[in-house]
């Protein structure tokens, strides 16, 4: 029974890539799902003068979270065509205590939007920068969310979904 910890990596209260994340970890078989809100993390902004003072305990507990699972689900919104700052700081704070950052855990990423365009250029950024520690990390972007997710049946589009089943299990294969 593997133990995922999934998030969307936003700090908006009706986050979209939450409910992305949070479905995509339901569908691992026999799933324990630790579904985090980067609210609970808030933290100075990462700064080595900070650092100096010392880690905040909240990326501390972060970390412990990555560290207890079996696989990690992320869900990346987009701002500017890039990380929102509250996953970015965070990512900062992980990435001054031992590595890997991810702790080699098996990544699943995602990303989507309002768009027609489902935050691609942020899934492309993470995967670019969070496949250096990990080549094979299975990718899926949710294009135009309130027309192609429905919170009670999922995703509603048959293509999408197909292409959606493929990257989790390709996730899936990489469970211990």
């Amino acid at each position: 029974m593997p133990d995922i910890v999934a998030f969307g990596a936003s700090s908006s209260q009706n986050s979209i890539n939450r409910k992305l994340a949070h479905f995509a970890a339901q569908n691992v078989p026999n799933a324990t799902v630790n579904l985090l809100d980067l609210n609970d993390f808030e933290m100075p902004l990462y700064s080595t003068d900070r650092e100096k003072e010392g880690i905040p305990e909240k990326a501390l507990a972060f970390k412990a979270a990555l560290n207890a699972s079996d696989g990690i689900i992320i869900s990346f919104a987009e701002h500017n065509g890039a990380y929102t700052t509250a996953f970015k700081n965070i990512f900062d704070w992980i990435s001054r205590l031992e590595k890997p950052i991810w702790c080699g855990k098996p990544l699943f990423l995602l990303a989507t939007s309002t768009g027609a365009r489902g935050a691609i250029t942020v899934l492309e950024l993470a995967h670019l920068r969070l496949s250096r520690d990990n080549p094979h990390i299975p990718i899926f972007s949710l294009p135009s969310f309130n027309e192609n997710f429905d919170d009670s049946e999922g995703i509603t589009n048959t293509e999408l979904q197909a292409g959606f089943d493929t990257a989790l299990s390709a996730f899936v294969s990489q469970l211990s």
